[in-house]
């Protein structure tokens, strides 16, 4: 078990499928702030509802200054599907490949639901800075005021 990245660190630089085509990494950033945010699975209630805030805030992370990425283990086909079902307009990313940025990161990990074990990703938030190091990490997100309590801290960033 990898220990979590946290505040300081570097954004590992792993490339990632983008659902619109062609692969994106940390460096595709560089000298500009972002916000990555890990989410377990496309269509379930949390994460539609985590995707949908940042859509809506999306304009405002721009005028900020920010860029956003959502990033699952689904595939490119599920992702797809699932921006336009909700019409989401924050790029989603896969990072299905073993040993991705998730893993990098710390954020699949074993988790334990009803007496079962399984590997699943942390939904977990970064705010990375323009140095292309981790500002604030959100653990664990509760979704609701989620996306807005990012934004606040990037635009005072």
């Amino acid at each position: 078990m990898m220990a979590q990245a946290g505040v300081g660190d570097v954004m590992p630089d792993v490339a990632m499928e983008l659902a619109t085509g062609g692969t994106v990494r940390a460096s595709d950033y560089a000298g500009r702030k972002w916000v990555v945010f890990f989410y377990p699975k496309d269509d379930t209630p949390g994460c539609t509802t985590e995707n949908l805030d940042f859509t809506a805030l999306s304009d405002a992370f721009e005028a900020a200054g920010v860029a956003l990425l959502g990033v699952s283990k689904d595939t490119i086909a599920k992702h797809q599907k699932f921006a336009a079902k909700h019409g989401l307009s924050v790029p989603l990313a896969s990072d299905a490949a073993e040993g991705g940025l998730s893993d990098a990161l710390g954020i699949w990990t074993e988790k334990v639901n009803y007496g079962r074990t399984y590997m699943g990703m942390v939904r977990t938030t970064y705010l990375v800075g323009a140095d292309g190091r981790i500002a604030q990490v959100w653990n664990k997100v509760k979704v609701k005021g989620h996306a807005q309590a990012v934004l606040d801290a990037a635009k005072a960033l």
